[in-house]
């Protein structure tokens, strides 16, 4: 589907790195690589599964068999949620950077993980939650709430919600957010325990109903965003041009804003604030199928949860018998590979 009528622009007929063909085949290749990743996944760990034991959980399962349990209840629902998680942040990571048109912009930028954090504490604290699945919901309130803040106050004054006023309005939004959420935190020991999950992403620990209430509004946002290819390229000429070609900027932008708030408010509250596959994974498409949308979003879907897991196995191998959470993994080597791309490739050009 089309997010919004855009008309064909320049970039949807610029030169890429092959043919729509080729480009086609290699998300087919991403998906295999993606199925292989999550086989590994369900497999790989501390306690090392067998084919034979992922068969029998789930056509014969024995709730004494210690390994049939792990598969069942940890291991594939860490699984998907990685899956889910990881396409809701590459496909956010890959609007931002369209919208504002900032090749620095990541789901950190609306403020999402400081709105998250700040509502949970808020919840603790005056509402009493204890259950993880009021964490959930108070997650994705404050990141569609920080969102919401951050648009609205990009949008005063007569020039509208410009790229530079977008970022700095995440960035004071962000600062307040996260200001009283440590003021609330110092004064409590007990918010203090509860919100360490939130401060490092993990995906250890995640259970079905984390997925199942988390997984419906991440396919919506996947169905709107994957649809968004056409806009994107539209405003990737700048707001002007766009206008004058015909299409409703403002509509969009707010269309894709809340996009974005629900694919990262939903990932957010499923496995915690994951820094770097929203920034590196969008420039890692672009490099492969150049600066069309269309395949820019598709290639983020598959690509971010590929990375996402492969640092998770990582966490879960290097340590063993122990485990380090995702998030800690993915900065260890998110920054890194950021650089390398700046390297290879003129920033600007990303």
């Amino acid at each position: 589907m089309t997010l919004l009528t855009t008309p064909t622009s320049d970039l949807e007929t610029a030169p890429r790195h092959g043919p729509g063909a080729g480009l086609a085949a290699g998300l087919v290749v991403l998906l295999g690589i993606l199925l292989v990743v999550c086989f590994a996944s369900v497999t790989l760990g501390s306690r090392g599964v067998g084919v034979s034991t992922i068969w029998k959980a789930f056509t014969d399962f024995d709730p004494a068999s210690a390994s049939e349990t792990v598969v069942r209840q940890m291991r594939v629902p860490r699984t998907l949620i990685g899956v889910f998680a990881g396409a809701a942040l590459g496909l956010s990571g890959a609007i931002l950077q369209g919208v504002t048109r900032n090749p620095l912009a990541d789901p950190g930028i609306m403020g999402i993980n400081a709105g998250a954090a700040a509502f949970i504490v808020f919840g603790i604290m005056v509402l009493g939650a204890q259950s993880v699945s009021v964490y959930i919901w108070l997650a994705f309130a404050g990141a569609g709430a920080a969102t919401v803040a951050v648009y609205g106050i990009a949008s005063f004054g007569r020039e509208g919600a410009t790229p530079v006023k977008l970022a700095l309005a995440g960035a004071a939004v962000t600062a307040v957010l996260m200001s009283v959420a440590s003021a609330i935190v110092m004064t409590n020991v007990d918010a203090l325990n509860e919100l360490r999950f939130w401060q490092v992403g993990s995906l250890a620990g995640r259970y079905l109903p984390v997925f199942w209430q988390t997984a419906p509004f991440i396919l919506v946002g996947l169905v709107v965003a994957l649809g968004a290819g056409r806009a994107l390229n539209g405003l990737a000429l700048g707001e002007d041009l766009a206008v004058a070609l015909g299409q409703k900027v403002r509509l969009t932008r707010i269309v894709l804003f809340v996009t974005v708030a629900v694919l990262c408010g939903a990932a957010t509250a499923a496995c915690g604030p994951i820094a770097f596959v929203g920034l590196v994974v969008p420039h890692l498409a672009r490099l492969i199928c150049g600066p069309d949308y269309r395949w820019i979003l598709p290639y983020s879907l598959l690509l971010t949860p590929i990375v996402l897991l492969t640092a998770d196995i990582l966490g879960r191998v290097v340590v063993s018998p122990g485990e380090l959470q995702v998030g800690v993994v993915l900065g260890v080597l998110g920054a890194p590979a950021f650089i390398a791309l700046v390297r290879y490739r003129n920033l600007a050009e990303l």
